[in-house]
């Protein structure tokens, strides 16, 4: 095991946790070497440059386990050789991670699930980042997915210091003056700098850290009862003074939380926006939304104090890095010495994109691979790939999600018809048995990744790499128990996926809102159902109800309109279970089936049983079609999908959907959506 820099806050069911010590002074080389301070001069100016990656989801390597190839997209041996290159072209810098690190790509599964950590054992992404001297790092949400125990396994040998500001050990009583730190909260680092005379000076650095409290709705199974999560803000206004008292001359935050202008609520999950008017914070540094900031996806929110030319929000230096690494988030901040104190006088905010895309698709990796990170995870990725490419059943049709907001789909009814089967059996001689058993899905592969980021496995063998491209996420199954008119509102929450749809423009309309995340629009099957486009849709994505649209029509159990209060199981997973994407009516008060069985093994369970019940010639995996559009007459509606010749050859089986043999500037084909009439 390697020594750490700063030792970290032990988790829950160690030996201690360390609380009250969030100083560092002997955290870097430099600072040890320093020269005696002397006096600052008025006006002395640093440059200082802040590097951050964030939502690695452990995909360390240029590689898509899916296809087992290689991908010049994806990689923190790519965003390696950024962080060289930014820190050699300037004196001073420091580099921060911002979590949602060893969960999310199959080396991540293989070594939580298969080769289970041992003690001793350094995980890869660990091996990886220890090459590149990081100076902090921020838990992210989906840290916890594989339990507190393997957690801490992982981290322990991080050559840097962890730190999360609003998890705290729980401790049973209601007196919050008492609640311990999970990690620390925040650290003060003492960090050599070179001012523009070059001379050298110790500056302070502060990180304070946080995740969406929504972790403990997430990944309740692994935290009840043994973490609470507290608001980021009341968090921010409790410990940057605090920072401030201890010395601090320039206060980092580093959220692993999104961009989200609406006014602060308590738990805010999206609490970025809101940091930038905490007092005392000079840059922010976040994550988790899988966005560039600053980028044109901002455009438009001046009113809002975001200015996209200087990358701040409410003057404040502002980065967010998108995710699997693809770019590398910059903040060039000016410290000025002024009134007795550091300051921050000027900043710039900028990404570093690991590669480039022409109007043809082409990808040109715009670095080559960091050979020591390449070299640290060589065997794990080695291991990885031979796991995932074992075949262990088959299907015999092809299986995709190419269409999947569009029409009814392959992927999700395997991942739904798997879920109903194994709900099936354990409601069997419970009072749960005879309950209509209906099962909610989504494609979670359907462009939010970019252009290739579909599911496509092709008829024949399936491996563990096609579940875990069926099924990216360890999530837990749950079941619900809901009536008619709950139902009901959760697939008019799903129906926010789409544009309203003017049936009396001859314009070309776009169909897909491109603020409605994939992941949230939930399929249910066990019912039929239509959604009408000409409606407004009822919620908008954070799941506020904006308009009394009622986009679905015909919703029938059975050949029969469902009633209000007709009652059914939901099968869903703990994230929409636990109020994930915020979905009306649905909370973890309605689970009644706690179940401890990972959806996606579920699902590899499925797929063997049918295979072997149908000797062994395979699953077929054909979607039952039980929704789809009402008809809409002369409208032309587009929507985008895989610029691939697998998604044109499967589209000739649908008469209603036409490729346009045309592709954006995002590389994604052109389609049609033809609704003169019902699919």
């Amino acid at each position: 095991m390697k020594t750490r820099l700063l030792p970290l806050a032990i988790l829950c069911g160690a030996s201690s946790l360390l609380t009250g010590c969030f100083d560092s002074n002997d955290n870097d080389v430099k600072a040890q070497a320093k020269t005696p301070n002397q006096e600052v001069i008025e006006g002395t100016a640093i440059e200082l440059r802040l590097l951050e990656t964030t939502d690695l989801h452990a995909n360390v390597l240029n590689f898509n386990y899916f296809s087992d190839s290689q991908d010049d997209k994806v990689g923190l041996v790519k965003t390696a050789a950024l962080i060289h290159k930014a820190r050699n072209a300037v004196q001073n810098s420091v580099l921060v991670d911002n979590g949602d690190l060893i969960q999310g790509s199959p080396l991540g599964d293989y070594m939580a699930k298969i080769k289970n950590l041992q003690d001793g054992e350094v995980h890869p992404v660990y091996k990886a980042m220890n090459t590149l001297d990081y100076d902090v790092a921020n838990i992210g949400n989906h840290e916890f997915n594989f339990g507190l125990e393997f957690l801490q396994e992982a981290i322990d040998d991080a050559n840097f210091p962890y730190i999360s500001a609003n998890v705290f050990k729980y401790d049973g009583d209601e007196d919050e003056s008492n609640d311990e730190p999970l990690f620390s909260p925040y650290l003060i680092q003492d960090k050599a700098f070179v001012d523009n005379d070059g001379n050298t000076h110790t500056i302070k650095v502060g990180y304070i850290g946080f995740v969406p409290p929504q972790i403990m709705q997430w990944d309740k199974a692994n935290l009840e009862g043994k973490v609470i999560a507290k608001d980021i803000i009341a968090m921010a206004n409790k410990y940057v003074p605090e920072m401030k008292e201890k010395g601090a001359d320039i206060i980092i935050a580093i959220p692993h939380s999104g961009l989200d202008t609406s006014a602060h609520t308590d738990k805010k999950e999206n609490a970025s926006y809101h940091l930038s008017k905490v007092e005392g914070i000079d840059a922010i540094m976040f994550g988790h939304a899988h966005a560039n900031f600053p980028s044109s996806r901002y455009e438009g929110m001046e009113d809002k104090g975001i200015d996209l030319e200087k990358g701040t929000i409410n003057g404040v230096a502002a980065v967010m890095p998108g995710f699997w690494g693809n770019h590398l988030g910059v903040i060039d901040v000016t410290l000025t010495y002024q009134s007795g104190a550091w300051q921050v006088t000027d900043s710039q905010s900028s990404l570093m994109p690991i590669y480039e895309q022409d109007a043809d698709r082409n990808i040109t990796a715009l670095v080559d691979n960091d050979a020591d990170v390449e070299a640290a995870v060589h065997h794990e990725h080695e291991e990885t790939r031979t796991w995932v490419n074992k075949p262990f059943a088959k299907v015999t049709n092809q299986v995709n999600s190419f269409f999947a907001l569009v029409n009814d789909d392959p992927s999700i009814q395997i991942v739904t018809d798997a879920q109903a089967w194994y709900t099936q059996k354990i409601v069997q001689g419970t009072e749960l048995e005879g309950l209509p058993i209906l099962s909610a899905g989504a494609p979670f592969r359907a462009g939010r990744g970019g252009a290739d980021d579909y599911t496509y496995i092709a008829t024949g063998d399936i491996a563990y790499r096609n579940v875990a491209d069926l099924y990216i996420y360890p999530n837990i199954l749950k079941v619900l128990k809901l009536n008619g008119a709950q139902v009901k509102e959760w697939l008019e929450m799903s129906a926010g996926q789409f544009n309203q749809i003017n049936p009396d423009s001859a314009d070309m309309q776009s169909l897909i809102n491109p603020d409605f995340p994939s992941y949230n629009f939930d399929v249910i099957d066990g019912v039929t159902y239509q959604i009408d486009l000409t409606q407004p849709a009822r919620y908008n994505s954070k799941g506020e109800k904006v308009s009394d649209g009622q986009r679905i029509v015909a919703l029938s159990y059975q050949d029969k309109p469902v009633t209000d209060g007709q009652e059914f199981l939901v099968v869903t997973n703990n994230y929409r279970a636990s109020g994930g994407g915020n979905f009306p009516a649905i909370g973890a008060d309605k689970i009644v089936v706690d179940s401890p069985d990972e959806n996606r093994q579920v699902v590899a369970n499925y797929i063997t049983h049918q295979s072997e019940a149908n000797d062994g010639k395979g699953l077929d995996p054909s979607a039952d079609m039980n929704w789809s559009f009402t008809a809409i007459e002369n409208v032309q509606i587009q929507f985008t999908t895989s610029n691939s010749d697998n998604a044109k050859a499967y589209s000739e089986q649908f008469g209603h959907i036409q490729p346009l043999d045309k592709t954006n500037e995002d590389g994604f084909a052109l389609y049609l959506l033809n609704l003169s009439q019902n699919q």
